[in-house]
């Protein structure tokens, strides 16, 4: 596959990794002349210096012969532009763009974004696609990460093993044997910074980093067996009135059962954010303001969200949340290099919006056989749900001889209703939905378990 990526920033660099790493030919376009040497240098792509939405810059990109354009500069119109021209003068069949202003996403504009207006297959909101995985996490709130696939009949997540946890020292043999109705497949580990797939009499240490697939109706017994169960969340704490913020907080108002307050410093956007909010209290006042997050209720709160704009502000709002009593802290983080003061900060969840657009992107692009994905540990491995098609070698098989390659592991088979698992005496079927877990290398052959025949392998 040819694809051009508008923009060199952080999640344009996501996906062209992404892309690059699976053999497709990647052309990386941005204006900035740094930004481009800076990913000509760290990535098999090639790169062209110029405005993503100009003619003559994207035909100098091969628009002429690529099959996909994903615009992910900072300016919403820019990426628009790119995707119309792109479809006007070189017919690119697949067009994506990301928009962050949610004006252009008002259902009252419905049709704006359709072939005879403005021709993009997707439009990637980078806001609600982060408040969509903070709301997953409210769920599940022992969780660093969670992952929904087949509708929520089966639920992926990440779970840090700490000393005290009954899975502790054990290996996943084990855990059936001392939990023989626990239907859970542990799939993946972080040991460090090594993310590897364990075999089933491998012990599980404590401070792993353990991802598990289990029928989602048995998320929450699986977050006790792994000591990582916790209240039911109640009371939630925003910091930060944005897109992502407000959004957090209309959900949990829809949802119900859950008081919300919501801490803004801009005045003017705490006062319009008290406007669109029906239930939720609005406080003007600084996130690291300790008097604020009294007023706000902290010390009761189950769960606080620190989705402000600046990443410093996120975490420290979230270590003194949990001095002030706060259960859990949920801080934003757009710098990577924050990553690794997570748990000397005792903050419990770190969201990384490029990972969760990128994932998203990802999803899109492979649409058609790839039905759910969710990049793991980094980029280090991936989750990747399909349709077992007629051609492919997984069909027919018995799940307990699928002879998958090295680096896959088989986490569910979902047909219907009936979510199967790794241990179940079954046979995949066609249609089936089948969740994979892979590291970064074998992604594309994990594509292709969804289209071929056997003699692929």
């Amino acid at each position: 596959m040819k694809a051009i990526v508008c923009g060199a920033g952080q999640v344009g660099f996501g996906i062209a990794r992404a892309l690059a790493q699976e053999g497709n030919a990647v052309t990386v376009v941005d204006w900035s002349t740094d930004l481009i040497d800076n990913i000509v240098t760290d990535l098999d792509v090639r790169g062209v210096v110029g405005h993503g939405s100009h003619p003559d810059v994207l035909e100098r990109a091969g628009a002429a012969d690529a099959d996909l354009i994903v615009a992910v500069t900072h300016s919403d119109e820019t990426n628009m532009v790119a995707c119309q021209v792109a479809h006007s003068l070189f017919e690119t069949p697949m067009r994506i763009a990301r928009v962050r202003a949610q004006n252009y996403l008002d259902p009252a504009w419905g049709d704006l974004f359709t072939t005879g207006n403005l021709p993009i297959d997707v439009i990637i909101s980078p806001e609600l696609e982060v408040g969509r995985a903070i709301l997953q996490r409210v769920e599940t709130p022992g969780a660093f990460n969670t992952a929904v696939f087949s509708g929520g009949r089966v639920q992926l997540l990440g779970l840090r093993l700490e000393e005290s946890s009954p899975a502790a020292g054990s290996s996943s043999e084990q855990l059936m044997e001392l939990f023989p109705d626990l239907r859970v497949a542990v799939v993946g580990v972080q040991r460090e910074q090594t993310l590897f797939i364990p075999q089933p009499g491998d012990p599980l240490l404590a401070g792993d980093d353990v991802y598990v697939v289990t029928p989602g109706a048995q998320a929450r017994r699986v977050l006790d067996i792994f000591g990582r169960d916790t209240e039911a969340v109640r009371r939630v704490v925003i910091v930060g009135a944005g897109n992502i913020g407000v959004y957090v907080a209309r959900a949990l108002e829809r949802a119900g059962g859950v008081k919300v307050r919501l801490v803004e410093a801009n005045k003017a956007r705490a006062e319009a954010a008290a406007e669109r909010l029906k239930k939720t209290v609005v406080l003007h006042g600084d996130g690291l303001d300790a008097r604020i997050m009294r007023e706000a209720g902290v010390s009761d709160a189950e769960l606080v969200v620190c989705v402000t704009n600046d990443d410093k502000v996120n975490m420290l709002s979230g270590v003194m949340a949990k001095r002030e009593g706060g259960q859990r802290a949920l801080s934003l983080i757009n710098e990577r290099a924050f990553e690794d003061l997570r748990e000397p900060l005792g903050i419990d969840v770190l969201i990384d919006p490029r990972a969760t657009t990128v994932s998203t992107i990802l999803q899109h692009i492979r649409r058609g056989r790839i039905t759910g994905l969710q990049t793991l540990g980094g980029g280090q491995a991936e989750a990747l749900e399909g349709i077992a098609l007629a051609t492919s070698p997984l069909v027919g098989r018995p799940i307990l001889d699928l002879d998958l390659p090295d680096g896959v592991a088989l986490g569910a088979v979902v047909r219907g209703d009936q979510v199967i698992l790794p241990g179940d005496d079954e046979r995949v079927r066609e249609n089936d939905r089948v969740l994979l877990f892979c590291s970064a290398a074998m992604i594309a052959k994990v594509e292709h378990l969804f289209r071929v025949s056997l003699e692929y392998f």
